[in-house]
């Protein structure tokens, strides 16, 4: 089994100026620490405007950080927003491909829609189309990584002409890809695109198991048809995450972040009335706590030997990774490394004893089944080279919006009219 930290950087009020700035140091230096104790993954969502529960604007700076700091720790976007309102394709496939090569081929690339309205409206996307709009940009962000050049696109969301993205991925055809995933149908759509299911949904190890069972069976079916150039066939499970020798301490430290992460989820996506600088969801959370479930036992949080008992459930069920909710609420940054460090020193040797043969049956039994998923896809053919067409500069002068076409020219910059005094070179842009 393998494990990952997600971060959302989350932040309840009350902030002082330099909240924000302490938030990032010390989920930098956690990142550090799990590189060294071994923790296989960092997954950084992307949200936008959901204060207190999301500072995570801007992943693919973070994600830069945490590969410079970091010598063996996957690289994860959890997720990138697909829809181009958001973010456009080909600045998509630029930011994974140059996050990938400046992280040695370390990154993961996890995708998703997005579901706030408080984001959702924020950037104008109509909600109805999102689904839509995800499955256009990822197929067409994995094609301009692939491709070269890529041939253009005439689209419902998007349209460009043909460009040669650059730079390309360390991992080729692109970085694994992943979905987001809170649903039963979402693991199923996951498997059907030939993705991996990052899935964000708080399911107990047997209904986790029935998720990962039917995964993989569409996996092995021919309702497999990669969305991407590559299958990356894995099922994560996000879970709570504290551990300490002491069961009453691990909840002590963990359990009310848990709490919070739950609450902040709900109320931008489910039950919530937001006022954008105004509400305080901290305060919020306070007033209802007492009446909001308890963390149960096999949340990811106690001792070492219940998490090694709780996670063992999930490898015997047919998860691939658990990724732990370390960074919630107000958990303190010296808890969150305790537990980090205890965790790696009592639990991971006992779950991992036996991953490099695990991995290798794994890869064994489903090659068939990937090699006959990669032969369903449907690809954009690749373009004549002769067909490509040219470009052509500006040159010395350009017409001016505001002008019409007969009109005067106007000189683009000073340096252009420097490089032209050359003779043959005024001729030529004649």
């Amino acid at each position: 089994m393998r494990f990952g930290l997600l971060y959302e950087h989350q932040l309840p009020r009350p902030w002082t100026a330099d909240s924000e700035h302490h938030l990032f140091k010390d989920a930098l230096a956690q990142v550090e620490l799990a590189d060294r104790l071994g923790i296989d993954y960092i997954w950084e969502v992307e949200h936008h405007f959901l204060e207190e529960y999301a500072h995570s604007s801007a992943p693919e700076v973070f994600l830069a950080a945490c590969a410079a700091r970091t010598q063996h720790i996957r690289i994860g976007h959890g997720v990138v927003l697909a829809p181009p309102g958001y973010n456009h394709p080909a600045r998509v496939a630029e930011r994974i491909a140059t996050l990938d090569l400046v992280s040695d081929g370390r990154v993961d690339w996890g995708t998703g829609e997005s579901a706030s309205r408080v984001e959702l409206e924020g950037f104008g996307i109509d909600p109805v189309d999102k689904k839509a709009m995800w499955a256009e940009a990822v197929e067409q962000t994995a094609d301009m990584m692939a491709m070269n050049p890529y041939p253009g696109f005439q689209g419902k969301f998007f349209s460009m002409p043909v460009r040669n993205i650059v730079p390309k991925p360390l991992q080729k055809p692109h970085p694994p890809l992943w979905v987001a995933c809170s649903r039963r149908e979402t693991i199923h759509a996951a498997a059907r695109a030939g993705i991996g299911a990052l899935t964000f949904a708080f399911v107990d190890p047997a209904e986790a198991g029935k998720w990962a069972h039917e995964y993989y069976d569409i996996i092995r079916s021919e309702a497999c048809v990669p969305i991407g150039h590559a299958v990356n066939a894995n099922v994560a499970m996000v879970t709570g995450f504290s551990c300490h020798e002491d069961r009453e301490e691990a909840r002590r430290r963990g359990a009310e972040g848990f709490q919070f992460f739950g609450y902040s989820l709900g109320h931008y996506y489910v039950y919530g009335h937001h006022q954008p600088g105004v509400t305080d969801v901290w305060q919020r959370f306070e007033a209802a706590k007492d009446k909001l479930p308890a963390v149960g036992q096999g949340s990811g949080i106690g001792t070492p030997a219940e998490l090694t008992e709780h996670l063992r459930r999930y490898q015997d069920a047919g998860v691939d990774q658990v990724v732990f909710i370390q960074q919630g609420g107000r958990n303190r940054h010296e808890h969150i490394c305790d537990s980090l460090e205890l965790f790696a020193a009592k639990v991971m040797p006992v779950l991992k004893a036996d991953q490099a043969a695990r991995d290798a049956r794994k890869q064994a039994e489903l090659a068939p089944y990937i090699a006959a998923a990669l032969a369903r896809k449907k690809r954009a053919a690749p373009v004549d080279p002769a067909s490509v067409p040219v470009v052509s500069a500006f040159g010395r002068t350009i017409v001016q919006e505001n002008q019409p076409a007969q009109g005067p020219t106007h000189h683009i910059a000073a340096d252009i009219t420097v490089m032209m005094d050359d003779p043959a070179e005024k001729k030529a842009a004649e």
